[in-house]
Parts: structure tokens; sequence; C-alpha cells
């Protein structure tokens, strides 16, 4: 019990404190509960075949049809986590989340599993601008990709355990109980995310701080490095009250998260993909059962655990060094080499052969996620990170909309279906994180400039804030 608790005390001082670390740890629950659902839904295609005579097709669909909900939901909802209180709002989608997950284990038909999960989809659709906008008030910036990476860990460890736990129940009570028994936890969540205090908007910069303290540390670095910022994209008022569309206009012209958010896309098109076909893909290719496909996937799922915890810190320690464009950078590289391992690792039929190479190859896809997610927040002021992830989620989610269904349908209209027709699909569709990593390539040059100029937005709207003698945080949550 004392080495538990020493542990325990050495992971929330890592975590900046025990109210950072209670934080963390809601963001990444809220994250987990989407991924064990997601998890989830893999691990009862089987049984849902069976049920409803389906095939890979409107399995896929079933997937696609959550993300085109979210997209629907999202922007409107990025827009509303700008001018909220976020944790309100956060506290509602997931007591929906559990009861329209509630409902999908009593569907009758397929056309109701279909709709639940439409409905899921809109509800999911608040946890992207949400947790984004928390963890960036939440956090400094100066470990902004080290504390995403401990959030964003959350959805691996929930994806592994919806696979993991939900295969052995659905082997032992059906398909039904396999989305049944995420709502114990799911309402836990709920609890837990209600508890949450509301932090203040830009609340990790300091009242009356100095102009250079402003700006966190890749302002700092831009400046350093001499980069000027675009005169013509220096916020001067305060963009919440500027109208949607503008908003929104706003957060497209900024031409690295442009790039970022179609490179972000292609990768979770990817994942998607893989994750919505792994469970028959290993049961198929391998020879083995449901539940040992679920063990399989959640040891392969720990590596990518590892580089979400990995990726973050290693871009930040770069960003010390005076790499300025170091969250961009580690991304890039791990695009690039996830497909040198994970392709052998989809063709070879051992097993321990397989497994080393996916699990490294989960790794480095796991790093790319949390310095992104950083960088995105860097280009940006924090007036408009709700709104924009927002705009991310819905173009990132029409790419994870179409994986699934068009995976099943590559599979068994290009390959002739089966495991070969997987095996071959899965491979082909490693060239979206090739295409990935080219534009993140596009991304290293533009990221310093697009730093500098959020900094001097930051510098301009605080210190007009101050001479009018108003408050810097905007309109109250």
């Amino acid at each position: 019990m004392r080495w538990i608790r020493r542990r325990t005390e050495q992971a929330v001082e890592l975590l900046g404190g025990r109210e950072r670390a209670r934080a963390a740890a809601v963001l990444a629950a809220v994250l987990a509960m989407d991924g064990a659902d997601k998890g989830t839904l893999s691990t009862a295609a089987g049984g849902l075949k069976r049920s409803f005579d389906l095939g890979n097709t409107e399995i896929g669909l079933l997937v696609s049809v959550v993300a085109l909900s979210a997209a629907v939901f999202t922007v409107p909802v990025g827009l509303l986590t700008d001018r909220v209180r976020r944790t309100r709002l956060l506290t509602i989608s997931t007591a929906l989340w559990a009861v329209a997950t509630f409902s999908s284990g009593l569907a009758p038909s397929y056309l109701w599993l279909l709709a639940s999960r439409a409905a899921l989809g809109a509800v999911t659709a608040t946890a992207g601008p949400t947790v984004a906008s928390l963890t960036g008030d939440f956090f400094p910036a100066r470990n902004r990709a080290r504390m995403y990476g401990f959030v964003l860990a959350g959805e691996m460890v929930g994806t592994g355990l919806g696979f993991a736990a939900s295969s052995v129940v659905e082997d032992v009570l059906g398909w039904r109980f396999a989305f049944w028994w995420l709502v114990v936890p799911g309402a836990a969540v709920v609890w837990a995310v209600a508890r949450l205090p509301e932090p203040r908007r830009a609340g990790q910069v300091p009242v009356g701080a100095e102009p250079s303290e402003r700006t966190g540390p890749t302002g700092q670095a831009a400046e350093r490095a001499g980069v000027e910022p675009d005169p013509s994209m220096v916020l001067r008022s305060d963009p919440r009250r500027a109208s949607r569309w503008a908003s929104i206009r706003y957060i497209l012209r900024v031409r690295t998260n442009l790039i970022l958010i179609v490179a972000s896309s292609l990768g979770y098109f990817y994942f998607t993909g893989l994750r919505s076909f792994a469970t028959l893909f290993v049961t198929d290719h391998f020879g083995v059962s449901t539940s040992f496909a679920g063990f399989l996937i959640l040891v392969v799922g720990s590596g990518t655990v590892i580089g979400v915890l990995v990726g973050g810190p290693v871009a930040d320690r770069l960003l010390r060094r005076g790499m300025v464009n170091s969250r961009v950078l580690v991304p890039v590289v791990c695009l690039a080499g996830v497909p040198l391992l994970v392709a052998p690792a989809l063709y070879v039929r051992s097993v321990l052969i397989a497994l080393p190479l996916l699990i490294c190859g989960a790794a480095l896809l796991g790093a790319i996620n949390p310095p992104l997610d950083a960088a995105r927040l860097d280009i940006l002021h924090p007036y408009m990170w709700g709104t924009a992830e927002g705009v991310r989620t819905f173009l990132r989610t029409l790419g994870e909309a179409a994986a699934p269904t068009l995976f099943g349908y590559v599979s068994v209209h290009a390959f002739a279906g089966g495991d070969e027709g997987l095996t071959y699909t899965l491979m082909v569709f490693l060239a979206t994180l090739l295409a990935a990593a080219l534009l993140g390539l596009i991304a290293l040059r533009t990221y310093p400039r697009d730093v500098a100029t959020a900094a001097a937005s930051h510098r301009a709207i605080s210190g007009r804030a101050e001479s009018s003698g108003t408050s810097a945080s905007g309109p109250r949550s």
C-alpha cells in the first residue's frame, strides 16, 4: 500500500498537482468512454452480423453514421463552447451518451441500431471542442503537449478496454450486454464531470503578465528566431464578439491550421477504418477466438498508450531547446514511420512476428496526436479554441464517416472480400498516412509564422482589455 501511495503521489506531482491531475483524469475519462464504445462496436460486429444478417458494408455504416451525425453538430457545438460554461455542456453530453449507448443494446432491428448510433454521434460531437478548450485552460502552455498526451491516453485506454472487456462480455452474454456494461462507468464519468470546476478562459496567462510571458513557449521561441507575424491576420478585438461565420472564415484562413486539419483527417481516416475491422481481421487472419483477438488488440493498444505519453514530452523538450516547429516535426516523422512497420505486420500470418511490429507501429501512431493537438492551440487565440476544434472535428469526422464503409466496400468489391480482402485493403490505405506526412512537411514552414501571429493577437487583445480596464477573459462563462 505504501508503494502504491508513493507512486500515486509521484504521478500527481508529474501532472502539476492534485487539481490538474483531477482535471486530466476526468477529461481522459470522457475520451475513454467514447473510445470504449467504438472498440465495443468492433467486437460486437460478429454478433450483429449473425443477428441481423449483415455484411461488412453494413457494419462499416454503423461506424460511419456516428461520424456523420457528429459532423453535423460539431461546428455549432464548437461555437457554443467558446460562449457558455463548458463543464456544464460536457456533463449534459456524457449523460445523453449513456442513454444512447443503452438504447443501442436494446435494438430489435438494424434500423433501430442505426438510429441509436446516429443519436450517439450527435452527443459525442461535444467531446472534441470542450475537451480541447478545457485542456488549453487547465494546463500551462509550456507542458501542453505532454498534458495533452495524458488526456488523449484516455481514448486509447478506453478503446483497448472496449476491445478486451466487450469481447469477453460478447462471448459470454452476447452483443447486447457488450453495449450495456458501458452504461455503469458512463454514469461514473457523468458524476465526475459535473464536479469539475470551470477554469478561467486564457487562465494560463497570469493577469498583468509581461508581453513576453503572454505568448507561451512557442511564441517566445518564434520571437527568438526572429519570426514576424502576418499583420493581416493579427486579431485586434475579442473574436467571440464577431459573427459565427467570420470566426469560421478566420480559422480556415490560418494556413497551418487548415493543413493540420487535413493531415489529421487522413490519420483518423485510417485509424477509424482499422479499428472498425480490427477484430474481424485478427480472428480471420490469425485464426483465433473473439476473446483472444480482444486480448491481442489490447496488447497492441498498449503501444499506442506508450506513444501518446511519449510523443508530447519529446516535442515539448525539443521546444525548450529552441526548435520552434517541434510540435509539427514529431508527428511528421511518426506518420512516415507507421506504414514501414504496419504493412509487413498485416501481411504475415504469424502472431509472434506481427505482434512486435504492430506494437511499435501503434506507438508511432499514438505519438502523433498530443504534439499535433498542442500545435493547433499554439496557432490560434484561446477565445477561438472551441470553434476551431469544432471546425476541425467536422472536417475530420467526414473522413471518419467515409472510412468504415469505404474499407468494407473496397475489401469486398476490389479484393473479393474475406481475410485477404481485408488484408489488402488495410495495406493499401496506409498511403493516407504517407499523404498526411507530406502535408506535415508544408506545415513545418507555415507553423512558426502562424505561432507569431497568434502571439501578436494575444498581446493586442490583452493590452486593449487592460487599457480599457475590462477583463481579458471576455464574456462570463
